[in-house]
This record gives C-alpha cells, sequence and structure tokens, in this order.
C-alpha cells in the first residue's frame, strides 16, 4: 500500500488507489459511518428535525466517541468540578450534533469518491473542498484507530516493532497507512 495524495495544485490531490486499497479505505469509512450515527431526525434526515435536535449532555460512553467528541470545558481525565461539567454538558447539547453532521459528510463524501472509481487502479481527484472532507474523514479514523489500539501520543514508535503474529497488526498498518495518508494529503494541500 504506496498510494499517497500528490498535489493538483489550486489546493487540489490525486490519489492512485488498488483496487484492494480503495476497497479498505471504503470499509473504514463505512464502519465510521456505523459508529457515528445517523444524524438528527433519524436515517430520514428531516430536515425540521435536524434544525431543532439537542445533542446528549453526557459524554458518549464509547472511547473511541469520547475522542471524536470531547468535553470542551475541564480535565477530560478527572471528574472536574460542577461548573465544568454543566458548561460541557451544555456547550455539548448545542454542537455535537453538527459536529456529528460534519463528521458524517466526510466519512458519506469519501466513500462516494470512493464508490466512484473504477477499474484496478482508480484516481481519487479532489478539488480543495474535497480535500478538507477527506483530511476529516482520515483524521477521524485514525483517531479512531488510535484509540481502539490505545496509542499514546509518545507510543507510536511501538507500533513499528510489533511481530506480525501480533493480533492488531493490521490494524496497526491501517493506522501508519491513514497517517501517511493524512500527512500527504496536508503537504499536497499546500502545494
Amino acid at each position: 500500500m504506496a498510494g499517497l495524495f500528490e498535489s493538483a495544485g489550486g489546493g487540489g490531490a490525486v490519489l492512485a488507489l488498488e483496487e484492494l486499497e480503495a476497497s479498505i479505505l471504503r470499509s473504514l469509512e463505512v464502519q465510521m459511518l456505523e459508529l457515528i450515527g445517523p444524524g438528527p431526525g433519524g436515517d430520514g434526515g428531516d430536515p425540521l428535525a435536524a434544525l431543532f435536535a439537542e445533542g446528549p449532555t453526557e459524554a458518549p460512553a464509547d472511547p473511541a466517541l469520547a475522542r471524536l467528541f470531547p468535553d470542551a470545558y475541564g480535565d477530560p481525565a478527572g471528574p472536574g468540578d460542577r461548573e465544568s461539567r454543566e458548561a460541557a454538558a451544555e456547550f455539548r447539547r448545542f454542537t455535537e450534533p453538527d459536529l456529528r453532521t460534519r463528521k458524517r459528510e466526510d466519512a458519506l463524501y469519501a466513500v462516494r469518491t470512493l464508490d466512484g472509481l473504477g477499474g484496478e487502479d482508480g484516481t481519487v481527484e479532489l478539488d480543495a473542498v474535497g480535500c478538507r472532507h477527506w483530511l476529516g474523514a482520515l483524521n477521524d479514523l485514525r483517531l479512531t484507530l488510535g484509540v481502539r489500539l490505545e496509542v499514546a501520543d509518545d507510543d507510536e514508535q511501538g507500533l513499528y516493532e510489533l511481530p506480525d503474529s501480533d493480533d492488531r497488526k493490521p490494524l496497526v498498518m491501517a493506522y501508519l497507512w491513514l497517517g501517511a495518508l493524512q500527512e500527504s494529503l496536508l503537504e499536497a494541500m499546500a502545494g
């Protein structure tokens, strides 16, 4: 899996993917959509329900979702004071639905882009807006895999040293590949 983004000029990027690479990315993005869940108003996407929807006031129990939708106030690892918890709950109630919608849109954009590829070698061509969607989608995947793999900020080097017999190895390979894709996309957007 060596496909990385290259600059297409004007803030755009291109990525040549083999069929297997596209399939893996698509599968991961579909799983991300399942993790995030339906939008306000359910799967029907009722725009009126979405307009008046309020989000939850409690942080998600799933550690991956808690990483994607962190508390805005207080120390997430600690109990915090009552005032910080109330502020975080109020902030979450009004912002999480929009954040979920954006994350869902990013993942859907990536899935639709990958669905549009044909043949054994497909080329993803993104304009500046598409790059931002893909950047968000890749970031969310990487954050989620990092939580599932229990990667600490200073512990990434240990991932390269996992033996092939370790059950986490396929996820680690995906995590590292997503990081390389993310970095190459940022460079392509800048360049």
